[in-house]
């Protein structure tokens, strides 16, 4: 009844307003599409030409949304609202000057917490975001109330917010864009690992640490904060922290907090269970399980992690199995877009791998690779706009590399080194943005030629 109210009130605030999305992403479309239900007048603004949005523009023109397209698409912003997409910054000088005009700078996500009414999950880190995020929403699953998952994992939820109830659960995975902006914290904070990502964007390493402790810097003594006891920076976090927190560790045994000992996993002294029972393969899958079970704890029934630690096969694009070829495994990792995520899915594996690397170049260090080239891999193959980069991280590793033009040349480049018993995978360590659009695509495309050989 309060989220009527609420949503009453916001209802009645944006109808008749002019409001400005900024990003035209199939993400926003489902933001949009609520604004214009409300009553709004809408303009969608975004920095690439029209002609590569096409299909997108013209549905949105049916709809009665006006486009601007192109670089001058923040000039003279006049509107009353502007939605921006987590990837813009918000001290841009056309927001800043927007915002002296009077306008009132949001985003999805910030606007979704102010309104929802279920208890919400959060989960930001660098690494091991997506699978924890699911990892928790399947843990959910099966009590009275729905589970709605959403953020940075795929959908926005705010379109969903008005079905919502006071005992359903939203469970959203947090990049670091987005909390960069945020003034809301979940009731359920989760961070799995913080490591030097997309420092590209961010003004540095403070500005992305302070960003990650949104998540839990707007939470009250009812609410509960889930860190990592091995990660120095996370671990910090704990001295900032209002809330109830609950470490987990995979390398010492903890009296409160989750922990693992002798291959059983602990929560708070109780035996959770083995960590045996957990079908995905690694030891960074067993920190996300030991996260999850931390944020779970008192909302999940026990049999139902252990049922879902035994059945749970992955998330698509991440260690995916593709198929098996004259006796060589080809594994699709396409979500690895770091040094730090292809480490993890390389040590997840225990023989030596051929490893697909390369892509888009986000201004990282690729130093980080050396160590794992060294101990995990056969043979790598490097393509795509980071291969000089890379070469040079690891040439003193003494493992093979070999040129490719593609990813078609890069898997047939593969296939010939492979011998039987091999595993070959797709673990970029970069972005995907010289080549395809989103990890998803450069993921699908290399399953199809994996596919066709």
């Amino acid at each position: 009844d309060l989220m009527n109210g609420k949503y009453e009130k916001f209802k009645e605030y944006i109808n008749g307003k002019r409001i400005s999305v900024v990003g035209v992403g199939v993400s926003n479309t489902p933001v949009i599409d609520l604004l214009l239900s409300l009553g709004a007048d809408v303009t969608a603004r975004d920095k690439k030409p029209r002609e590569e949005k096409e299909k997108i523009a013209k549905e949105l023109e049916e709809k009665g949304v006006k486009l601007v397209f192109g670089d001058d698409y923040l000039e003279n912003i006049d509107d009353d609202i502007i939605f921006k997409s987590p990837g813009i910054r918000s001290d841009i000088p056309a927001f800043v000057q927007a915002k002296k005009r009077g306008a009132v700078l949001t985003n999805e996500m910030e606007v979704f917490m102010s309104l929802c009414p279920a208890t919400v999950f959060g989960v930001t880190g660098s690494d091991g975001k997506t699978t924890t995020t699911t990892l928790i929403s399947k843990m959910l699953e099966g009590g009275e109330g729905k589970v709605y998952l959403g953020g940075n994992i795929g959908k926005p939820l705010l379109p969903e917010v008005m079905n919502m109830r006071e005992c359903d659960y939203a469970v959203v995975e947090l990049s670091s864009f987005q909390l960069n902006a945020m003034s809301r914290s979940p009731h359920v904070a989760v961070v799995t690992n913080i490591s030097p990502n997309h420092l590209d964007w961010h003004t540095g390493m403070d500005e992305y640490i302070e960003s990650k402790k949104n998540i839990f810097r707007f939470q009250d003594k009812g609410c509960r904060l889930v860190l990592n006891y091995e990660n120095e920076i996370t671990r910090s976090f704990a001295a900032d922290s209002r809330s109830e927190t609950v470490f987990f560790s995979s390398k010492r045994a903890l009296d409160r907090g989750v922990c693992e000992k002798d291959g059983v996993i602990y929560s708070s002294g109780e035996e959770i269970m083995k960590t045996s029972d957990i079908k995905l393969p690694g030891r960074h899958n067993v920190e996300n399980y030991m996260a999850a079970i931390g944020a779970t704890k008192g909302y999940a029934k026990v049999e139902n992690i252990v049922n879902l630690a035994r059945t749970f096969g992955g998330v698509e694009h991440r260690i995916e199995f593709v198929r098996e070829l004259d006796g060589v495994k080809y594994y699709n990792s396409s979500i690895d877009s770091s040094p730090s995520r292809t480490e993890a899915a390389l040590r997840s594996f225990s023989q030596k791998l051929i490893v697909i690397m390369g892509g888009y170049d986000k201004h990282i260090p690729f130093e980080p690779l050396a160590a794992p080239v060294r101990d995990c891999a056969k043979a790598v193959v490097l393509t795509g706009a980071t291969a000089d980069k890379i070469r040079e991280a690891i040439k003193d590793t003494s493992v093979p590399v070999y040129d490719a033009a593609d990813l078609g040349s890069a898997v047939l480049t593969a296939k010939k080194i492979a011998t039987e018993g091999d595993v070959v995978i797709l673990s970029p360590a970069c972005a995907s943005f010289d080549s395809f659009p989103n990890f998803m695509v450069r993921g699908n495309t290399f399953k199809d030629i994996v596919n066709k050989l």
